[in-house]
């Protein structure tokens, strides 16, 4: 009875419903309703199909059986709508791009009175901000508009939905950016946030404080946000299911937020890639489900590992954080020893160690994981071998120990089960011996191999003849001689990437050896005793791709030694290539025209024969990098180079002859991230469109992957010098970090353009020793992110504008010998630069120059004066003061009793009645104490 009863009331809802829809005039076709059909037609009408199919299915009567569209069964109304791009950024299909929808978005959604959720993700509608109307969707839940390529405000009309549960705007290539969070404390419903690259640098640091207001909060994405200053404390927190918080790739300058700490539900933390200090926080084990936690590349973060990994425990009796599935501290400053208890986290899969100040031996119980698919523990200090049951590790994948300081012998025992094995690199541990058998056949197929300076040899190693799915190979200085044995080319048809380079290998590499390295991209042979270059090359088709690095070692070889090097006159033609460096070798024999301008070649024998820059050098379209500094390069800086090279980050003609103006077609560069044409002889204005080279615009751009990453892990390890902070320096894993403009010692004229002050993300700017005049423009503040500041040897005067206090993290700064005029603002940031900072301004006075300003003595003179007669006025004033008082409390009461008799009269009565009083009282204290 009780089922019928509840089925009936069910009927009659449903009624209720078709019959509120009818009354609207809103008929079925098929299952779908018309107005809702009439509406998506209208939306559809202002997109455009890439592809001209996406939309095909958008026909008849039932929109309930278009692609992308969802109803509701029983009433037919219109309740989802996903048009996302499936193939956004998917390398298996490289015409992704191709499926995107654009155009605009017409307010006809508004009529979808049921739509529930929404889903543009990965299309490109460039140039349009998000529609205000999308906030009039009031039965929205689900909302995703990432990788859209929406600019602009975000509207806070969103704040309208009250019913939304899930929000992502995030865009890896986001123009959006929002002043005020207030709105989103109406997000009531919210569980899901993501905004990652949407500018907040405006919100203000309290940020934190809206986002805890949102009690059902579950996941908080604000990676790459323009976050900075301190994470605030929160004194009570509101969203207690929080499980996911991810704000890594801002710029917090505070110590890690403890309150996290009081939230149990978290299994995810990022706080990656900011900058974090202090120690890491102690009580990360009182979070029992945490499954992720990342601390990496905070770089200031210290502490004992042994220390932390005690505060990693709970009551339970699984002992610590027994879900931790993924642990990365690296890039910190930690210290101490591995402790061998690490290995009670069973399921660990990810352990990244990397890039600390960690010693001692790794431990044998480092070889007992179970789960554990990765581990890196490079650039630390680790010493002792490597544990032999590192070979029971049979999920491993990924082994990366590279630069310690490792000793000992490797033998087939610490490989016996790494069947799974995939990378290794063992670099950088010159005292590391391999010693297997030659008829050792490895239970793995390797990848990427890097076991440069281990020792190898004698010979070429036999087992890697098994070894069928190479790509990358670096052997360098591994102690290798003799000739490369004829199989090792049948296995090299996945070579990209081959380094044998400073060993002592000997014979001919010939073009039938060569042909069937049709994937190679970059070789590095230089440094051994006498293999040729091939003179084959020139015959290379275009669409080859190379990366040709000649690497010899640093001592110089004898003569006779060394790389002969014959390269082909077409090089230019090799449409591919990405990076050119022929840097430190001992080059004989003949260069062509079209190639020998590219080495920046430092061997003292070798002769300065250098000519211009050839034009053929255009057809490089894919160069990243072209570095041609310290040679004799002359002639103008060619124009073509704005628009051959457009994928161009780093541009080098340092220390070369290069005269005339800077052309303005470098703008076009808009991934050039270092800009370097110092100590040549250009002339004229540095020109304002500079200010579109749009890779030194953003102020929060960190990539922390190699350059070249984007090709393969590390296919390149560029060493870059850098003049900063006055001296040489030379950057190679960070060198992506580095944005700047040299400019240093040519002959440039004009005013410093206030345009510059607009390429935010700056880090070094070195102008000094030319002829530039005008004023440092006020805007110099804008430059947030400048470390280092050189307008030395110039012709700048005026005053040192005041705004450059703010430039907190400016480190080195260069103002000397310069027509720089009145008081230096020795406040704040500048308060932090001595005297040689100034020098060589005879109009610049006041500290940290012993040169006085006149009207600061002035104003010391007038001071003491001041001081001098206030304190006299004060004296005087005092005793006055005194004196009046004590006569007026004597006087005034006189004459008032004298004139008026019943006031007397009544006041000298009240003294008579508290004088007996206390008389009394006096005296019945005297009798009591007598009793006692």
């Amino acid at each position: 009875m009780v089922k019928i009863s509840i089925l009936g009331f069910l009927l009659v809802i449903l009624c209720l419903i078709t019959r509120d829809l009818a009354c609207k005039g809103e008929t079925l076709e098929g299952n779908c309703l018309r107005a809702d059909r009439e509406a998506l037609l209208d939306f559809k009408n202002g997109l455009k199909d890439s592809s001209d199919n996406r939309l095909s299915s958008w026909i008849g009567g039932n929109c309930c059986q278009w692609e992308g569209i969802g109803c509701e069964n029983n009433t037919g109304v219109v309740i989802s709508i996903d048009l996302h791009n499936p193939y956004y950024l998917e390398e298996a299909y490289e015409n992704w791009s191709s499926m995107n929808l654009s155009g605009e978005i017409r307010p006809s959604l508004i009529e979808l009175k049921y739509l529930r959720s929404l889903d543009l993700s990965g299309n490109s509608f460039e140039h349009i901000p998000i529609p205000k109307f999308f906030g009039s969707l009031k039965s929205l839940q689900y909302l995703n508009l990432s990788n859209c390529g929406f600019r602009g405000a975000i509207p806070p009309t969103l704040g309208n939905l009250s019913n939304l549960q899930f929000l992502d705007l995030s865009s890896i290539e986001s123009q959006l950016f929002v002043k005020n969070l207030e709105w989103m404390t109406n997000l009531v419903s919210l569980r899901h946030l993501k905004l990652n690259y949407v500018n907040l640098s405006m919100v203000g640091s309290h940020w934190m404080e809206v986002f805890s207001k949102l009690s059902f909060l579950t996941e908080l994405h604000l990676q790459h946000c323009g976050l900075s200053r301190s994470i605030s404390s929160l004194n009570s927190i509101n969203f207690t299911s929080l499980t996911v918080i991810s704000i890594s790739g801002n710029s917090f300058r505070s110590k890690f937020p403890i309150w996290l700490l009081n939230i149990s539900s978290l299994v995810y933390i990022d706080v990656s890639s900011n900058q974090l200090y202090g120690h890491i926080s102690p009580g990360l084990g009182k979070l029992p489900n945490l499954q992720h936690l990342d601390l990496s590349w905070n770089e200031d973060l210290t502490g004992s590992f042994s220390e932390f990994l005690e505060e990693i425990k709970n009551c339970s009796s699984e002992g610590p954080l027994p879900e931790l599935g993924y642990l990365d501290l690296s890039w910190n400053q930690l210290v101490g020893r591995l402790p061998e208890r690490l290995s009670q986290l069973e399921k660990l899969t990810y352990l990244d160690l990397s890039y600390n100040k960690l010693q001692g031996p790794i431990p044998a119980s480092f070889g007992t994981f179970k789960n554990l698919n990765e581990m890196r523990l490079q650039w630390n200090e680790l010493n002792g071998s490597l544990p032999v049951s590192f070979g029971q590790l049979s999920e491993l994948v990924v082994l990366v120990v590279y630069w310690n300081r490792l000793t000992g012998i490797l033998s087939e025992e610490h490989f016996s089960k790494l069947s799974k094995l995939k990378t290794l690199w063992m670099g950088g541990n010159s005292g590391l011996v391999l010693n297997v058998s030659s008829t050792w056949v490895p239970p793995f197929q390797i990848s990427d191999l890097r076991m440069v300076s281990c020792n190898l040899g004698p010979s070429f190693p036999t087992w890697l003849r098994s070894q069928k799915e190479v790509s990358s190979l670096y052997l360098s200085n591994a102690s290798i001689s003799g000739s490369i044995p004829k199989w090792f080319w049948n296995i090299s048809f996945n070579l990209q990437h081959l380094r044998l380079s400073d060993n002592q290998l000997q014979g001919i590499l010939s073009e039938e050896h060569f042909s069937k390295l049709s994937k190679l991209k970059m070789l590095s042979i230089g440094g051994n005793s006498g293999p040729s270059f091939p003179t084959w090359l020139r015959s290379q088709k275009e669409g080859s791709c190379w990366i040709c690095q000649m690497l010899a070692s640093q001592v110089p070889y004898p003569s006779g030694f060394g790389i002969f090097l014959s390269i082909c006159d077409s090089i230019g033609h090799i449409t591919s290539l990405q990076v050119i460096d022929f840097s430190r070798n001992n080059l004989t024999g003949s260069i062509p025209y079209t190639i020998v301008t590219m080495a920046r070649i430092t061997a003292p024998e070798r002769q300065q024969a250098f000519r211009e820059l050839p034009s053929s050098f255009q057809n490089l379209s894919r160069l990243e990098l072209l570095d041609l500094s310290y040679n004799q390069l002359s002639g103008k800086v060619p124009s073509w180079i704005g628009t051959a090279f457009i994928n161009l980050v780093i541009l080098n003609l340092r220390s070369n002859v290069f005269f005339g103006r800077l052309p303005s077609q470098l703008s076009n560069l808009s991934s050039l991230h270092v800009l370097d044409l110092a100590q040549n002889n250009l002339m004229g204005e540095i020109p304002v469109t500079l200010v579109e080279l749009k890779a030194m615009v953003p102020e929060y751009n960190k990539n922390i992957y190699p350059l070249y990453d984007n090709v393969s892990n590390s296919l390149y390890e560029e060493r870059l010098v850098v003049i900063m902070k006055g001296q040489s320096l030379e950057y190679t894993r960070t060198l992506s970090l580095v944005v700047g403009i040299d400019l240093f010692d040519n002959n440039l004229s004009g005013e410093l353009p206030q345009e510059i002050t607009k390429l935010f993300g700056l880090v070094v700017l070195n102008l000094s020793g030319n002829h530039i005049s005008g004023q440092i423009p006020e805007s110099i503040s804008m430059l947030h992110q400048l470390l280092s500041l050189d307008l030395s040897r110039n012709k700048l005067s005026g005053n040192i504008p005041s705004s450059m206090v703010s430039l907190t993290f400016l480190s080195y700064l260069n103002l000397s010998n310069n027509n720089f005029s009145g008081k230096i603002p020795f406040i704040g940031q500048m308060s932090t630069f001595n005297e040689l900072a100034f020098v060589g301004n005879p109009n610049l006075c006041g500290a940290p120059l012993v040169t006085k300003c006149q009207d600061e003595d002035l104003d010391k003179k007038y001071s003491a004066i001041e001081d001098k007669n206030d304190g006299g006025y004060i004296d005087q004033w005092f005793y006055l003061s005194v004196g009046l008082g004590f006569a007026m409390g004597i006087l005034v009461p006189y004459f008032v009793l004298a004139t008026r008799k019943s006031w007397c009269e009544t006041y000298f009565d009240f003294v008579d009645k508290i004088v007996k009083w206390l008389l009394r009282g006096r005296a019945t204290y005297a009798k009591d104490h007598l009793r006692r």
